[in-house]
């Protein structure tokens, strides 16, 4: 019995042996993951740096640019469609004016044409009655 225990304790303690170096390797691979992380950040840190903030102030200085011409745009169309409607409004009054002052002059004209012909009529009609 003593030679199965021997095997026994021989297998245990290689056991433990793998054990340990399993659990140094896993420890290591944890501080080189840890180690490569912290590069990696510093190295996104520098390209955030050099790179997108640069980017990122002139997007921002463009959009500042296209708010201020959009704002310009809504204030000169608010202007336009004012003058447009003053337009329209003056160009309405002006057709009235010269529409009542037309049929005001040709009135007296379309009455002395009625009466011309009217009177033409009668004497035609008292004509071709005698």
């Amino acid at each position: 019995m003593s030679g199965e225990l021997e095997t026994t304790n021989l297998l245990l303690g290689i056991m433990a042996v793998v054990s340990v170096l399993e659990a140094l390797l896993v420890i290591g691979m944890g501080v080189g993951g840890f180690i490569a992380y912290r590069k990696v950040m510093a190295l996104v840190e520098g390209i955030e740096a050099r790179q997108v903030a640069p980017a990122m102030t002139r997007v921002n200085a463009i959009l500042d640019d296209v708010r201020e011409v959009s704002a310009k745009v809504k204030d000169e169309t608010v202007r336009v469609d004012h003058v447009i409607h003053n337009t329209i409004g003056r160009i309405d009054d002006t057709a009235d004016r010269v529409r009542s002052n037309v049929r005001m002059k040709t009135s007296r004209m379309v009455g002395f044409v009625r009466g011309v012909r009217v009177a033409l009529e009668a004497f035609l009609h008292t004509r071709q009655a005698a």
